[in-house]
């Protein structure tokens, strides 16, 4: 019978989140940017590397990974359409695999937008329903457009919001309070994002990350999973963001472009 598996919270960089996925003998690492502090926990933990999973293409998500290979001889699992040289297993939509040495099944969605080979995780496999999403969804937001268009973006966060209510949200930063900032801003009609913010910033106060969060709370205070809500286009109206386009996705492309630059 297989070990139970949890994650781990490995800070890194100024704000990053690192997630190492193990049962207390192998492990997994997703999105490794930097080496240094995984080999640490490794070694602290006494744990075996046997798979690094990769969502996208920027350093500070794959910059480690060269070193876990010199020292752990295994597959790279990514995008296939990110240009991830290191990648061994490419993946795409619609993709199952199993985590070497964990036996934990994970489904691979494309998630386009902040890259445009983007791709998540998820576990559905009756367990605790995981999602590492990289920097496509983050607690309160989104990842910035920097290959994908608006339409692509908000296609990917649909997909990721139809997930069930209790999916953990594994993302890979921790912008949770500025990213309420600005969604307060938007809806500030909002009780829960209010209780939200409220909770948030006790969270780090008492110096503890503010992820994951849960599909379900993401629905109710995310401006970017809730971007047809009537309240936040007329909020973008009346800040002068939004001119004409009422579309679902213009609505989108100017609340990503007013937070650009909030």
């Amino acid at each position: 019978m297989s070990k139970p598996v949890s994650v781990l919270t490995v800070p890194a960089f100024k704000d990053n989140y690192l997630w190492l996925v193990h049962d207390g003998h192998n492990a997994a690492v997703v999105d490794p940017g930097d080496a240094a502090p995984i080999l640490a926990a490794l070694q602290e933990l006494g744990l075996v590397l046997t798979a690094i999973l990769l969502t996208h293409h920027h350093a500070d998500h794959i910059g480690g990974v060269p070193a876990l290979l010199e020292r752990f001889q295994v597959p790279v699992f990514g995008p296939r359409h990110d240009g991830i040289a290191a990648v061994t297993v490419p993946l795409g939509e619609g993709d199952r695999i199993e985590v070497p040495g964990l036996r934990l099944p994970l489904r691979v969605l494309d998630v386009p937008g902040h890259t445009r080979g983007h791709i998540a995780y998820v576990r559905d496999d009756g367990g605790e329903p995981w999602l590492f999403c990289g920097d496509t969804l983050f607690a309160g937001g989104c990842g910035r457009l920097f290959e994908g268009t608006p339409a692509q973006m908000a296609a990917s966060l649909d997909k990721l919001a139809a997930l069930p209510e209790a999916t953990k949200v594994f993302c890979a930063h921790e912008y949770t309070l500025s990213n309420l900032r600005f969604a307060s801003a938007v809806e500030p009609g909002n009780a829960a994002l209010r209780a939200r913010v409220a909770a948030d910033t006790a969270t780090r106060e008492r110096g503890q990350p503010t992820v994951p969060s849960t599909i379900a709370v993401e629905r109710a205070t995310n401006p970017f999973l809730r971007y047809r809500e009537p309240e936040i286009a007329a909020h973008l109206r009346a800040a002068g963001k939004l001119h004409g386009g009422e579309a679902p996705v213009a609505v989108f492309a100017a609340l990503r472009e007013w937070k650009n630059n909030f």
